[in-house]
């Protein structure tokens, strides 16, 4: 049997309550804190989005969020992240006030951390996933019209559209209406998304991710600054780059992230750290399923809940 099964069936039979089954999950919690040795804090969300729900990474997460991490004491965290993903400026603004107070920082990503969400995950020190995780492309998503598209791809189609003009020394007129309403700014607009996101992430693996690689495995030689740069570089351009991927929600598991060279634990080899963190998240996913929980941030001793309900964020404390 199955974990989900496992807590399913004791909720139908009634041989566990919906409270019991939150103070398990608070449980596991803990037991990853304790197996790790260190603080730890969550942030998670709905990633299906049910009835709507504004489950992206966004500023109305920093109050809740920077609440949490205000009672943790120490200099080593982990952050389990859950998140279809978001603003990359919010995202900033929060590892900033986790860079501001922890030395050592760990991602565990149990399910997924696409989009903005994997920007987060670029600026730890230590990247836990599993064969099951998935993080997605950073290429920045743009809304106009109420529809969302990718900035790398809409830049890609203008300069198809300009290479081809140059090759045949004609503009194909179904392109006109197209153009036509394009602005200057629109162009700026989707640039500086990409660039953001490419930066972010570049000079949060240089900075967090490689401080501590030393030696190349491969020659034994030496570091350089120049190696952790070009190395940064071409993660992150491989990241945000939409054809490479094909799709915004193309997920990126372990074994992609090891093809681009960069170093990630994979926490399903470690027997207790696995049962914890499996049991947790399938705890998380049925708590964000009852009472139409979207978000939640939370560490071993409170938590927040947003939800579509009246007096629906709420700080819970342990009695």
């Amino acid at each position: 049997m199955g974990v989900y099964s496992e807590y399913l069936n004791k909720l139908v039979s009634g041989s566990i309550s919906v409270d019991e089954l939150f103070e398990e999950r608070k449980r596991q919690l803990e037991n990853i804190s304790k197996i790790r040795g260190r603080e730890i804090i969550v942030y998670a969300s709905d990633i299906l989005g049910k009835n709507n729900s504004p489950n992206s990474i966004d500023p109305s997460d920093i109050l809740p969020f920077n609440d949490q991490l205000s009672a943790l004491t120490g200099n080593e965290i982990d952050i389990i992240l859950q998140t279809p993903g978001g603003s990359a400026e919010v995202v900033e603004d929060l590892v900033k006030l986790v860079r501001s107070r922890f030395d050592r920082v760990g991602v565990i990503v149990p399910g997924a951390a696409y989009s903005a969400g994997t920007i987060f995950t670029m600026a730890a020190d230590e990247i836990l996933m599993s064969p099951e995780s998935s993080l997605g492309p950073i290429d920045a998503q743009i809304s106009q019209n109420g529809k969302w598209y990718s900035a790398d791809a809409f830049l890609e189609g203008l300069e198809k559209i300009k290479r081809e003009v140059a090759r045949t020394g004609a503009l194909d007129i179904t392109y006109i209406p197209i153009l036509q309403n394009i602005s200057p700014g629109e162009i700026q607009h989707c640039e500086n998304a990409q660039a953001l996101a490419r930066n972010l992430v570049k000079n949060w693996l240089k900075q967090y991710k490689f401080k501590y690689w030393d030696t190349h495995s491969s020659t034994g030689k030496p570091v350089t600054d120049e190696d952790k740069e070009n190395r940064a570089e071409e993660i992150a351009s491989a990241l945000s780059n939409q054809s490479l991927w094909h799709s915004h929600n193309r997920s990126i598991k372990l074994e992609d992230l090891i093809g681009l060279k960069l170093q990630v634990t994979n926490y399903s080899l470690d027997t207790n750290l696995n049962d914890a963190i499996t049991r947790y998240y399938t705890l998380l996913l049925m708590s964000l399923d009852i009472n139409n929980i979207y978000k939640i941030y939370e560490t071993a001793k409170s938590q927040i809940y947003k939800g579509l309900l009246p007096a629906s964020e709420q700080l819970l404390m342990p009695e």
